[in-house]
């Protein structure tokens, strides 16, 4: 199992949770996705080491951005 941590910002209420949510769970291999709407982070639990590059476009086809550093 793997874990990895991003910081999504511009969510603003429980509807973007649920648009990212949706959005990274369709990614290969999640197993579990994880949204702090106040902190703006996002957790992704999968079973290999997943594609950053298709979590980070997950996210922008939720509508949001992965802060970058």
């Amino acid at each position: 199992m793997s874990t990895a941590s991003y910081t999504v910002v511009g969510m603003t209420c429980g509807h973007c949770v649920n648009a990212v949510t949706e959005e990274v769970s369709a990614v290969p291999g999640v197993t579990d996705v994880d949204v702090d709407l106040a902190s703006g982070g996002l957790t992704v639990t999968s079973t290999e080491p997943v594609d950053d590059g298709a979590v980070r476009a997950a996210v922008e086809e939720a509508g949001y951005q992965v802060a970058v550093g």
